[in-house]
């Protein structure tokens, strides 16, 4: 059996799911609570619940973590600093792991970023999202341009390795409106830098909104011509994208969430958090409870959160594969596709989304990624490759594993290709 090194690659990812306010765009996990959290039953919860998890997984090689939500910038950084101990007690921590931590960029939580440092984070990304007073305002954050500007100079005075996440294709935007915005954030820019497409998402302010008649959202042609002019302003100033909206330096990619969208193993703590582990020689779902008092609950009386661990068809995981490696620039691995879950596109099919120029083929045929206005139609893509998936070559698959199913996938929805608001 053949193992690639995505396959040894192990992640922690650690949900904090509150926030000081609760973005009009965001369907994320995140709760506001007015009168404050009982931080330190939180952090014990997290610490137990990091322990039922290892022990489902045995002992692993930790090559990444991640702190994300919700706001993690909202926890004190001792609180970092005991869940990354206890990560440590429980797995083999590499020497050159990625510790990143999602903040907020107000000045309150841009003084914590020395003791963030000290607790072990050696990575940041900031929720900027505009560089323009007032689009933040209607975005529904609490932060100025100014602060932001300055919470992004002092976590590069800080850390080694950081990043911020901007908004665009917003209601209004235009063309040289956000070629001048962006090209201002690029200037700040030191190694990466993540591009959202605005997306209605259903249950949020803004989808009463757009349902009212009070939002309109852009035309499709022009969200095309932005997401175009954004790849040629982020080449040009050498951070051209590795994955659909994110963009770096080389070597200066997020590793955690390469081990996402390379269909990596990772552990998920915390309320709301979702986890893909091998246990045994099965690949496993684990969701966790959604309500942060509730999921404190369920630890502090059985040890864990968890309310699915359940194993994966290989056509759920050939699903997962497809829809996660597709948004890659360096496309997806036919063979290890093919390796674990036993499953392959029709050759045919994959020739005929390249003749209408959707797809591309390389590295001898062996990977594929999207081409031209693929990258737009990602949902339609992968339900077509999935729909016509057949038995690999014997020689291509690992031995073991699961029958076919059709069930559909579930935890990565079909999701547009350009959205996923991402925001702290």
């Amino acid at each position: 059996m053949t193992t690639s090194l995505e396959d040894t690659r192990f992640g922690v990812y650690v949900h904090w799911p509150f926030c000081a306010s609760k973005c009009p765009y965001c369907d994320f996990n995140s709760h506001v609570r007015m009168g404050g959290i009982d931080e330190e039953r939180f952090r014990t919860a997290f610490c137990r619940e990091l322990g039922h998890v290892a022990a489902l997984t045995g002992r692993r090689t930790v090559t990444s973590i991640f702190f994300g939500g919700g706001t993690p910038s909202l926890m004190e950084p001792e609180t970092v600093g005991s869940i990354l101990t206890e990560i440590a007690r429980h797995w083999t921590v590499a020497d050159d792991v990625e510790v990143t931590l999602e903040a907020n960029p107000s000045s309150v939580e841009a003084r914590r970023f020395v003791g963030y440092r000290a607790a072990g984070i050696n990575r940041v990304s900031l929720g900027v999202q505009s560089v323009r007073d007032g689009e933040l305002k209607t975005l529904g954050r609490l932060h100025t341009a100014a602060e932001a500007k300055a919470a992004v100079t002092i976590a590069q005075r800080t850390f080694a390795r950081v990043s911020f996440d901007l908004i665009y294709a917003r209601p209004g935007q235009t063309l040289d409106a956000w070629r001048a915005e962006l090209s201002e954030a690029l200037a700040l820019t030191a190694g990466h830098i993540s591009l959202y497409q605005l997306t209605i998402e259903a249950g949020t302010p803004f989808a009463a909104l757009h349902a009212a008649g009070k939002l309109a959202v852009l035309k499709d042609a022009l969200a095309e011509d932005l997401y175009f002019l954004t790849q040629d302003l982020t080449a040009e100033a050498g951070l051209p994208a590795y994955e659909t909206s994110n963009h770096a330096r080389s070597g200066e990619e997020s590793r955690h969430n390469l081990l996402y969208w390379r269909y990596g193993a990772y552990a998920g703590v915390g309320p709301g958090a979702h986890g893909r582990l091998l246990i045994g020689d099965e690949r496993h779902a684990t969701v966790t409870e959604r309500h942060p008092e509730r999921w404190l609950a369920r630890v502090e009386s059985a040890g864990h959160g968890l309310v699915e661990s359940s194993p994966l068809t290989r056509s759920e995981q050939a699903d997962e594969m497809l829809l996660m490696g597709l948004r890659l620039a360096e496309g997806l691995d036919l063979t290890r596709l093919a390796r674990l879950s036993g499953l392959q596109p029709r050759p045919q099919t994959i020739d005929g989304l390249v003749a209408q120029g959707l797809l591309e083929r390389f590295g001898s045929g062996t990977r594929i990624k999207t081409a031209g206005r693929g990258r737009f139609v990602l949902n339609q893509l992968v339900l077509s490759l999935a729909s016509s998936f057949e038995p690999a070559a014997a020689k291509n698959q690992e031995r073991g594993g699961f029958a076919p199913s059709c069930s559909p996938t579930r935890a990565f929805a079909l999701d547009p290709f350009l959205g996923s608001n991402r925001s702290q």
